[in-house]
């Protein structure tokens, strides 16, 4: 079904060229249409034109139309991305403050080694997050922005990794009859890059969070609100086959801890093809987060949606 796109974004273009189909435009002052679903990114990844590629991409597969918009801080500035971009394409979150969503999605930070309140955007993020609780059916929240909200609602820790947990790796699901693993086989692999992790001993001491699927390596993969309103996916399910090797080739020489990313090249060998064994879940995983939970109409009863 098509995904609708603010009009004249590149990314329109770019997964057009990679033969996306359903990718369409909509004018920045167009009436809502109650046809589709509503969902916002909170973008704060510092490559923020790959990242609304990687996201438009997952969720274009999606049996459903949907609008995706873009929200911004006021407290943050950009230092990757440009100021006229964002201001074509992205709207702040107090603009949006009296708008309804059906879904969001807030992304991670490459701000992992800070503590929470140093973070300059902090007091806003938090209050974005409070916000969403009245204003959003589902979110999904990612990397270290799953981390930030597992602190922000529970109080839940994040704690400092020995070495970056970097690579794809096999994944098992606590339930696979829970609704968002319709139709997951056993095991899945999910793309892994971060410097911290949340422990499994403070989630199962949390009331009201579940852990939904962990990986004997990486850890603690997904978790969900005991409510299944808000999920939190410490991984990347989003991510082209590329990006783990675009991360490895960026770091390589100017930092001293890093390695190859783990189960990626085959043997080992950083100058052959990985190969992308996640997409499939990926897709899966998004689709089901949007037909039982973005369009649950269960949820209207807390919000005003």
């Amino acid at each position: 079904m098509p995904i609708y796109l603010p009009e004249g974004i590149p990314a329109i273009q770019t997964l057009r060229y990679e033969h996306v189909d359903g990718i369409e435009g909509y004018g920045r002052d167009c009436a809502r249409r109650e046809d589709l679903l509503h969902i916002v990114v909170l973008n704060l990844m510092p490559k923020k034109e790959e990242t609304e590629c990687d996201l438009a991409r997952v969720l274009a597969y999606s049996s459903h139309k949907i609008e995706l918009s873009f929200m911004k801080l006021r407290s943050h500035t950009s230092k990757n991305t440009t100021a006229e971009h964002l201001e074509r394409f992205y709207r702040y979150a107090d603009e949006l403050a009296d708008e309804h969503f059906d879904g969001m999605i807030v992304t991670g930070a490459p701000v992992e080694t800070i503590a929470y309140e140093e973070v300059d955007y902090w007091r806003e993020l938090t209050a974005i997050m409070d916000w969403a609780h009245s204003h959003v059916r589902s979110t999904l929240y990612l990397c270290w922005g799953a981390m930030a909200a597992l602190y922000h609602f529970y109080g839940i820790s994040k704690y400092l990794l020995p070495a970056k947990r970097f690579g794809v790796f096999t994944v098992t699901p606590a339930d696979l009859h829970h609704p968002i693993f319709s139709g997951f086989d056993d095991t899945f692999s999910m793309p892994n890059s971060r410097h911290t992790e949340i422990r499994r001993p403070d989630i199962e001491h949390t009331e009201g969070v579940d852990i939904l699927a962990e990986s004997a390596e990486a850890g603690l993969c997904i978790c969900a609100s005991r409510q299944h309103r808000d999920f939190y996916v410490l991984g990347h399910f989003e991510y082209p086959v590329w990006t783990l090797g675009d991360e490895y080739r960026r770091d390589l020489g100017k930092r001293d801890d890093v390695n190859l990313p783990q189960h990626y090249y085959p043997n080992d060998d950083p100058s052959a093809q990985p190969h992308c064994n996640w997409r499939a879940a990926a897709t899966l995983f998004y689709n089901n987060w949007i037909n039982h939970y973005v369009c649950r109409q269960e949820a209207d009863e807390n919000i005003n949606v």
